[in-house]
């Protein structure tokens, strides 16, 4: 019986033998397609391909695709482990082609690799068409596939759209007919949505391109765009109806099962299968550089690991289990998708942290549904304020509430939710904030193609000459820029670095080459066409820039410096942090600018003002060994083998740059061999780690869950930052009449001694105002209220603090009563009242604070029946304040 791995292998192996390019698989967060949240089909990554935007040097590809639908349009989560084919986490696999073969061979392609690879009965497939597609009709008649079986449907099922315009074209579809002991009739009849007849392969022919008016008209060049899904034709080769019956998704459940010591088979079979899926898309996400969090990708995130991390609850896990069942999920796919087992100390670490936490707030969640529930009849839905209150207060998303609800039989009034959510309906709704890489406008794909890829040269130089090969200015191209005109320029070759990879881009000026009294500003360098031109921000100062002419390029020495400085001590940080804190550090983000460096990185709480002067330490070790920063080129593969560390979600090409500096000392040897610090990256860097002169961390905060940020400083900024604290302390130790060494020991000797100083005075206060001292309104005594002794007083030089122990004093001094204190604090008042314990089940001290404060101009107040406390805003009607007490007292 085939492996999903072994399906495939076979799969890619065949294409790969028909001319095809084997591609690897593309992250899950989009390049190229800013209206989609994750990757959901295989044609994702060549749409650029598909509509002649980008040309690349194959016309015929092949992949197997991971996917994710649990978001936004494509939404699978309400029916995942509910349903035999539903998922979150999904592999497309997946033929094209670019212009060069269409319907001929992409129908011959697919029978033979299902009827003579896979060896699937022939008498059991069934295909569709679309209804007008003669051509299609005949060539699967060829093939060998009876009349009878080739089904023609009239509606938009077998007609592919991009969009309401542009390409366009007819689908056919493979059907597999599992037999009539299943329900269902084949597709296109009333019994279609049943599960005897499956869907296992889809031919997308873009022919067309459609246009506003509802016309259309042949392509120029013809597309072919497949898909079968891995899972699904995996069940059926290996005898099953049911896509988690499948080896990789057995092994998964079977350890969910192991971990959980429970069933695989028994009550929990659909949370094992809830778990197991989830598993795969939480830990691809991961891989690929999304992290949880309250917005965006990083929410749709959140969901599905706490939906899985409910099923993990209700299967009795009284511990984190989810990071678990990762060494699980990276025996199964980690050689298919390298990126697993690289990711693999993340993955574990970021499931771990966001279990426990959601751990501490479930039980409660839980408890207030069933709360919410036992006030309703059986049949009504959960209130929508109960399900926002559950969202708002402990982080249950709308379908986790409603998951849970569909095992007790019971729905959520959603509208009501909805109106509740307001502000975060939005949100909720789409899950999206919008964020992610914008698809480059038409006009830099253009300028790509017709001038091809901008030649970097600023490895090795900061000046250079190069040719204007275009001008843009207002999203359009034009011949010429004149002074005072801003726009951009390209060029055939630049020593300017274009933003990329936490380095911002360069700056510096442009001269004629004619007359270099022409200038142009650089104030910014980007990268467009999909990373391929480098297109330069100007000013014109002085002159016409034209195309075609040559200009002298020169980069900002200074600012270029400052920022390789700051770009290779984000490397060395980063090593450090590793082996501070654990391998599950990774760089989350960056920033390498011209005055300062920003480290993002994952690690689940704050660093200790040891750790953070451990890892200062370190990076000033390196930096100080003055050892050269080496670059080789070699492939992705290559780079990792040897333990270079890359950035997850990133997407390198055939060639990447490994960056290494440092020396390790002793045997403390890691998988870097003597290297300190080894990583892929595309940056301008320093020639030797002391170039960088000094290393100084701001400080450690948060930047979202889970991960923290480091704010740090380099070279001549560095040197000034330390320059002034020292001058600050040198202040100091002049105002202590101390050396400076001595200044920390002397502070806290003030410190004491304030602390000592203030206590007295306290206690003289105090003392003061027993004694009815000058400012204490006299020596107050106490009189009889009803039957009980009342003792008030106003008092002033005192602070409400203060009150409490006077409180006490007075209340032992008369025995039996009540005691009411107002403190004039310089401008406000504070009140205190006390009872002695004898009176406290007749009289509360906190009813005579609330009666008191009012007349002071406070509102509230509260405290126990003993003591209490209330303020307001001033004390000249303290004796109005008395009198309302004295009212309380009074009954």
């Amino acid at each position: 019986m085939p492996t999903l791995n072994d399906i495939r292998s076979t799969f890619l192996n065949y294409f790969e033998k028909q001319g095809h390019e084997v591609v690897a698989s593309s992250p899950l967060v989009p390049r190229n397609d800013p209206t989609l949240m994750f990757a959901n089909s295989g044609m994702v990554q060549f749409k650029n391909l598909f509509t002649g935007l980008e040309h690349r040097d194959y016309k015929r590809a092949t992949t197997a695709q991971k996917c994710v639908r649990a978001g936004g349009k494509h939404n699978d989560l309400d029916n995942v482990g509910y349903t035999a084919r539903h998922h979150t986490f999904f592999e497309m696999l997946g033929n094209f082609s670019f212009g060069d073969y269409f319907k001929e061979e992409a129908i011959p392609f697919a029978w033979e690799l299902i009827t003579k690879h896979f060896e699937l009965s022939p008498d059991r497939l069934y295909v569709t068409i679309y209804h007008t597609d003669d051509e299609a009709f005949e060539i699967w008649k060829k093939v060998g596939v009876p009349e009878s079986r080739i089904i023609r449907i009239a509606t938009s099922d077998n007609f592919w759209q991009m969009g309401p315009t542009g390409p366009c074209g007819p689908c056919t579809e493979i059907f597999y007919d599992h037999g009539d002991h299943i329900w269902g009739g084949p597709p296109g009849s009333p019994e279609e949505d049943g599960d005897r007849f499956i869907e296992i392969w889809n031919i997308v022919f873009m022919q067309n391109e459609q246009f506003e008016d509802g016309s259309m008209k042949g392509l120029d060049m013809q597309s072919i765009d497949t898909g079968m899904g891995l899972e699904r034709i995996g069940a059926l080769l290996q005898g099953s109806h049911d896509n988690y019956d499948t080896d990789t998704m057995r092994a998964l459940i079977e350890a969910s099962a192991d971990v959980s010591s429970t069933d695989p088979d028994g009550p929990g079979k659909t949370h094992h299968r809830v778990i197991a899926d989830h598993l795969r898309s939480t830990s691809f996400l991961i891989a690929d550089g999304v992290m949880p969090s309250n917005d965006g990708r990083g929410y749709v995130l959140r969901r599905i690991m706490r939906r899985a991390m409910r099923h993990a609850h209700l299967l009795g896990a009284k511990d984190p289990m989810m990071h678990r069942l990762v060494p699980a999920l990276v025996r199964q796919m980690g050689a298919a998708y390298p990126e697993l087992p690289r990711a693999q100390a993340l993955i574990e670490e970021t499931l771990r942290l966001e279990e426990t936490r959601f751990k501490q707030t479930l039980d409660r969640g839980l408890k207030l549904l069933d709360d919410e529930l036992s006030g309703l009849s059986d049949d009504a839905p959960l209130p929508g304020e109960a399900a926002f209150k559950l969202y708002d207060t402990y982080g249950f998303p709308l379908d986790l509430t409603q998951d849970a609800l569909r095992e007790k039989g019971r729905t959520v009034d959603t509208d009501g939710f909805d109106a509740a959510m307001a502000e975060q309906k939005a949100k909720a709704r789409a899950a999206w904030s919008g964020t992610g890489e914008a698809a480059d406008a038409a006009v830099w794909f253009d300028l790509a193609e017709t001038h091809g890829a901008t030649d970097f040269l600023g490895y090795d130089t900061e000046a250079a000459e190069g040719q204007m090969v275009a001008l843009v200015k207002d999203g359009a191209v034009v011949d010429a820029l004149a002074e005072g005109d801003s726009g951009w320029i390209i060029l055939n070759q630049t020593p300017f670095y274009g933003e990329a990879g936490g380095q911002v881009g360069d700056t510096g000026w442009l001269r004629r080459l004619e007359n270099e009294d022409d200038q142009a500003e650089v104030t910014d360098t980007q990268r467009m066409g999909g990373g391929k031109v480098f297109a330069h921000h100007v000013t014109v100062k002085s002159g016409t820039f034209k195309k075609g002419e040559a200009v002298q390029l020169e980069v900002d020495h200074k600012r270029r410096t400052a920022i390789r400085a700051n770009h290779s001590a984000t490397h060395l940080l980063h090593e450090a942090l590793r082996r501070a804190l654990g391998d599950h550090v990774a760089q989350r983000g960056s920033l390498n600018a011209p005055d300062r460096l920003r480290f993002d990185f994952s690690h689940g709480k704050a660093l200790t003002l040891d750790e953070l002067r451990k890892v200062e330490a370190e990076v000033n070790d390196y930096i100080r060994q003055n050892a050269p920063v080496e670059t080789r080129i070699m492939t992705p593969d290559d780079a990792r083998a040897i333990g270079a560390q890359a950035l997850f979600g990133e997407k390198y090409g055939d060639e990447v740059r490994v960056v290494s500096m440092g020396t390790q000392s002793g045997s403390g040897k890691g998988s870097n061999g003597n290297t300190y610090s080894l990583e892929l990256c595309g940056g301008t860097h320093v020639r030797r780690t002391g170039d960088i002169g000094v290393f100084v961390t701001l400080g450690d905060s948060a930047s979202s869950a889970g991960v923290r940020r480091i704010e740090a400083l380099t070279g001549a900024d560095a040197f000034r930052y330390l320059s002034e604290q020292d001058h600050r302390l040198a202040e100091v130790a002049l105002e202590l009449k101390a050396q400076a060494m001595d200044v920390p020991a002397r502070v806290r000797a003030l410190l004491d001694e304030r602390k000592a100083l203030s206590n007295e005075v306290a206690q003289l206060r105090r003392e003061l105002a027993m004694a009815g001292g000058a400012g204490q309104g006299g020596g107050a005594e106490a009189r009889e209220v009803n039957g009980v002794k009342f003792m008030a007083q106003v008092l002033s030089g005192v602070s409400g603090k203060d009150l409490p122990p006077l409180i006490d004093e007075h209340k032992s001094r008369i025995g039996s009563g009540a005691v009411l204190l107002i403190a004039d604090t310089g401008g406000k008042a504070a009140v205190a009242a006390g009872v002695t314990q004898d009176l406290t089940d007749r009289i509360s001290a906190v009813d005579l604070v609330k009666a008191a404060v009012p007349e002071l101009g406070g509102k509230g107040g509260g405290g126990r029946p003993d003591m209490a406390q209330g303020g307001g805003a001033s004390a000249e009607n303290a004796e109005a304040a008395i009198k309302a007490a004295e009212a309380v007292l009074g009954g």
